[in-house]
């Protein structure tokens, strides 16, 4: 299984201490999701090789509107393995492109309806159950999270959208052992197949476009383009 991390600058941890805190908690890889606007130097394959868990390169969009959502992922869909969208307002942009792969706090300043969830599962882009408000917030922002998190769930359930699941760690001490994600779940209304699912969704999606990056190789100088044949 795998999760989700933001690392410095945005979060408070490097990608390596994510990497041994995930290692020690038995997830197979992290996903480095940092704001594609700031500058996250590592070496994933450094870092991998010394704590024995995958590190994917990742990011995560943070746009205004549409037209710069659509700028930034144009600029990075080549440069990173996955490409997620910070949600909430850009929510209808992110599940009609099929370039990106996750829809991040989909719930937070922002809604998921019938039309959503339909277009989410015609394209393969994935809605996040983000944890972190319901293991980090208190009062008001932690029941509006349940309440949304609930309502998430019955879209994905009933239009059978794909989904992911995070604890959205800002901090290697914001990271949750999956059997912790697993019993959160329980408390939660999901079952244990759903949060092992959404945790296992990172590391498909991770594999899949390494394949799809690998097969566009066709000779020296000659690529093929990445979403010439098939989106998903």
């Amino acid at each position: 299984m795998y999760e989700a991390v933001t690392p410095r600058p945005d979060g408070s941890s490097t990608v390596a201490r994510f990497a041994l805190t995930a290692a020690d908690q038995g997830y197979d890889g992290i996903v480095v999701r940092a704001d594609a606007d700031t500058d996250c130097d590592y070496d994933a394959g450094a870092i991998a090789d010394r704590y024995g868990v995958d590190v994917v390169e990742g990011c995560e969009v943070r746009a205004d509107d549409r037209t710069a959502a659509a700028s930034a992922v144009d600029r990075l869909r080549e440069r990173h393995t996955v490409v997620c969208v910070r949600g909430g307002t850009l929510n209808r942009f992110a599940v009609e492109d099929p370039r990106v792969d996750v829809v991040t706090r989909p719930m937070v300043d922002g809604d998921v309806n019938h039309v959503l969830a339909k277009a989410a599962a015609r394209n393969g882009v994935r809605l996040e159950f983000a944890f972190d408000r319901v293991l980090r917030a208190d009062g008001g922002r932690r029941v509006q999270a349940l309440r949304g998190l609930r309502k998430l769930r019955e879209m994905v359930e009933q239009y059978d959208a794909p989904f992911v699941v995070s604890a959205g760690a800002e901090s290697h001490l914001h990271l949750r052992a999956p059997r912790e994600l697993l019993a959160l779940g329980d408390l939660l209304g999901f079952t244990h197949d759903q949060v092992e699912t959404g945790l296992r969704e990172w590391g498909r999606i991770t594999e899949r476009n390494r394949e799809v990056v690998s097969d566009s190789f066709i000779e020296p100088g000659v690529r093929r383009g990445r979403y010439e044949e098939d989106h998903r």
